[in-house]
């Protein structure tokens, strides 16, 4: 089995309500230095070891992210 790690984030020019929400929110709990915050979404699948990454790049595009206000990385990991 194989580890796959698909990280989505909103696209830079997509508004983050989310985000800009916790930006707001950590200087009045005190935090400070943090000048943006994305919000975004972390999947870790286990994959048979033959799943290329042809398969992972359309189930990442068809239905882990949403193409068209959305991007996403996609890595395989040391298990």
């Amino acid at each position: 089995m194989a580890r796959v790690v698909v990280d989505v984030m909103p696209k830079p020019e997509i508004l983050d309500p989310q985000g800009q929400a916790v930006a707001r929110a950590l200087p009045r709990l005190g935090f400070s230095g943090v000048a943006d915050v994305r919000q975004g979404r972390h999947f870790e699948l286990e994959v048979d070891d033959d799943v290329d990454d042809e398969t992972l790049a359309k189930m990442a595009e068809g239905f882990l992210a949403n193409p068209v206000i959305e991007q996403w990385t996609i890595r395989r990991v040391e298990a």
